[in-house]
């Protein structure tokens, strides 16, 4: 299984860390591709602005690379332009971490809470929720007061990450929380043994998902769908336009796993 992990800004500061966080999440069969935008772009997505600017990039990386793969990952917790990749994703189904996120909380408790860096996140995220479906079963998102570089970077981001969470379990009584940033990971473990609640990662979350899809797809013909509102544009149209003409803006790269080489008998 090929599964495709776009990060959505520039310079792809936590490729490295990102990497070894997908390494201990996939199957032995899943090779990943880490792809990130070149620099020159923002270097987090905070503001709706950014992210309006790299969406024409991750359309084309996708247009560009479906084909090589069974599934794509859109990083970032705003799950950036995820009806725009669905429609041009071929067969490769197409996966946002709040969505993965959000799914897998609903099978895990009755409500949920997501914590988030900044206030500024909180309007954008929930209405993803509520998209989704999920919007009942979230009780709460709280921040943290952290932007997106301070998670790994400030000394104090573990404990502002568990004042905030325990809020949210003993105050608002969630059963479940979420970490709704792809740059908040190595935290939850501390967190479940001390709150004693599941706590979600954003991107191992979204790489369970997509496998689980993904294979889900080659036992059961379940690729996504093509009709009415999931229409993919005309080739016809991309064509006369030279919509692609240019290469993708592929920024740093890197592949976690290696296919299995299986023996003969």
């Amino acid at each position: 299984m090929k599964i495709l992990y776009i990060s959505p800004t520039g310079r792809s500061l936590y490729i490295e860390k990102m990497a070894r966080v997908i390494e201990h999440a996939r199957r032995p069969d899943t090779i990943v591709d880490f792809v990130g935008l070149p620099a020159g772009r923002p270097t987090h997505l905070e503001y709706h602005t950014y992210e309006a600017l790299v969406l024409g990039d991750l359309v084309k990386i996708v247009r560009d690379c479906a084909g090589e793969y069974d599934a794509i990952i859109s990083g970032g917790y705003y799950d950036v332009g995820m009806r725009a990749l669905r429609e041009i994703s071929g067969k490769a189904v197409v996966v946002g971490p709040c969505q993965a996120t959000t799914a897998i909380a609903a099978t895990l408790g009755n409500t949920f809470s997501v914590v988030v860096g900044r206030p500024k996140w909180i309007n954008r995220m929930s209405e993803n929720v509520r998209l989704y479906g999920h919007g009942d079963r979230m009780v709460s998102m709280r921040a943290a007061d952290l932007g997106v570089h301070d998670f790994q970077n400030r000394p104090d981001a573990a404990e502002l990450i568990m004042a905030t969470s325990r809020r949210c379990v003993e105050e608002d009584h969630a059963e479940v929380l979420i970490l709704g940033c792809t740059v908040e990971f190595g935290f939850s473990s501390r967190m479940q043994q001390e709150l004693g609640v599941p706590v979600i990662e954003a991107i191992p979350a979204a790489l369970k998902y997509a496998e689980m899809l993904a294979d889900s797809a080659q036992r059961f013909d379940w690729y996504p769908s093509r009709k009415w509102g999931s229409e993919a544009p005309p080739e016809s149209e991309i064509a006369e336009w030279q919509l692609f003409r240019d290469p993708p803006p592929k920024g740093r790269t890197l592949r976690v796993g290696e296919p299995i080489q299986t023996k003969p008998a």
